[in-house]
């Protein structure tokens, strides 16, 4: 490994003997500090002695929009990295990550146009939050800004599979002045999570499906787990609008989002096959390109994490099923798995594992039901999508 980047805390960036290796190609590879649940233990100690010495913290808002814009534009020191600009964050981001330019430029800039969107600011207290990221994107470190912006201080755990922009945020407050207090980098192997919530006095945390059943149940938890993001097509809707209206639902930041639709509802059998089929063919048309501007897609570092995930699409599939994207599944860009957007037309739904089902790039199930079930569905969904009425012409 030629960089190892470091955990953060206490007030300094620092290295540790348990280290994670990332996966990576295209020269520089990256190791990640992991702390150990005693070292957290001893730091919520020393926190709970520091905070009281700590002047009041101003101006929070103007500070977190510098750090944003250096986050995005700027050149940073992280630490056992070094120096870091833009198109240093972007490389090692491709080389470890798999995630193109153009998907980090539309992430940086999610991040960059919330923060003006927010309410008032709020009155900060002296409690420690936690923030758990996932690896699937860094636009939840829009969560990071709030809790700096609201908390005493905040405890970053980044995922393992891509904590570099969790590590350049930190970079980015601490170069425009936050206090070094008042944040901290604690990555962890998995089982270290519980420990860390524990010493948490507010927590948020993302996940999958499994990490949110085993975390549900903590005192003062937000918890961001699988959105089953669906679209309900109403009957009669032509299929060249509804196609045009779908495909940047389920192909937009590379089908990464929580709210990305997962499940395309018909109640109309025949136009629920017609429009699989050139929803289907527009999919198909996406090309594996990092540089494509309309719908870039992200590669797999990591190859296992993407037969896995397409494995976990074949054993849910039932008979009667079909896989109408007719492109091979996985197709290789800079040396990684690029797999490719699909699309399955279940025969039924009946609790069909299919619905909701969520993987790390675009995919949709179509199904036919009857209204009823509808309600059923979008039940379980955190994002349920209707196209926009239409007024007289």
């Amino acid at each position: 490994m030629t960089a190892v980047v470091h955990a953060f805390r206490r007030g300094e960036w620092r290295t540790s003997l348990d280290t994670a290796a990332l996966p990576g190609t295209g020269g520089a590879a990256y190791g990640l500090a992991l702390v150990p649940e005693i070292v957290a233990h001893a730091d919520r100690r020393w926190w709970d002695t520091a905070r009281a010495t700590l002047p009041p913290l101003t101006g929070r808002r103007e500070l977190l929009a510098e750090a944003v814009e250096l986050f995005g534009r700027g050149t940073v020191a992280v630490g056992g990295v070094g120096a870091q600009d833009a198109d240093d964050f972007r490389a090692a981001l491709w080389n470890t990550a798999g995630l193109p330019g153009p998907l980090v430029d539309r992430w940086c800039a999610i991040l960059r146009e919330g923060l003006p969107k927010r309410d008032g600011e709020p009155v900060p207290d002296d409690r420690l939050s936690l923030v758990a990221l996932p690896g699937n994107t860094f636009t939840c470190l829009d969560s990071v800004l709030d809790q700096a912006e609201r908390s005493g201080a905040v405890w970053v755990r980044p995922s393992r599979r891509e904590p570099l922009s969790a590590a350049r945020l930190v970079a980015a407050l601490l170069a425009v002045g936050w206090p070094a207090a008042r944040i901290g980098l604690y990555p962890g192997e998995q089982r270290a999570l519980h420990g860390l919530l524990r010493l948490a006095d507010r927590r948020i945390v993302y996940g999958g499906a499994g990490l949110a059943a085993s975390v549900r149940d903590a005192d003062s938890l937000i918890l961001h787990g699988p959105g089953r993001g669906c679209a309900l097509v109403p009957p009669g809707m032509p299929v060249e609008a509804a196609v045009d209206w779908l495909l940047p639902l389920i192909a937009a930041d590379s089908g990464r989002f929580c709210r990305n639709v997962r499940t395309v509802i018909c109640t109309d059998p025949a136009q629920s096959r017609a429009l699989a089929s050139s929803l289907a063919a527009a999919l198909d048309a996406i090309p594996p390109d990092p540089a494509a501007r309309d719908w870039p897609l992200t590669v797999f570092r990591d190859a296992e994490t993407a037969h896995r995930a397409l494995r976990s699409i074949q054993e849910r599939m039932r008979p009667g099923d079909r896989l109408l994207t007719r492109r091979d599944p996985v197709t290789e860009v800079d040396g990684a798995p690029c797999v490719l957007p699909g699309l399955v037309l279940l025969q039924a739904y009946e609790g069909h594992p299919l619905v909701g089902h969520e993987v790390p790039f675009p995919f949709a199930a179509v199904l036919t039901v009857t209204p009823g079930t509808v309600r059923a569905i979008t039940a379980e969904s955190l994002f349920v999508h209707r196209p926009a009425k239409r007024g007289p012409a």
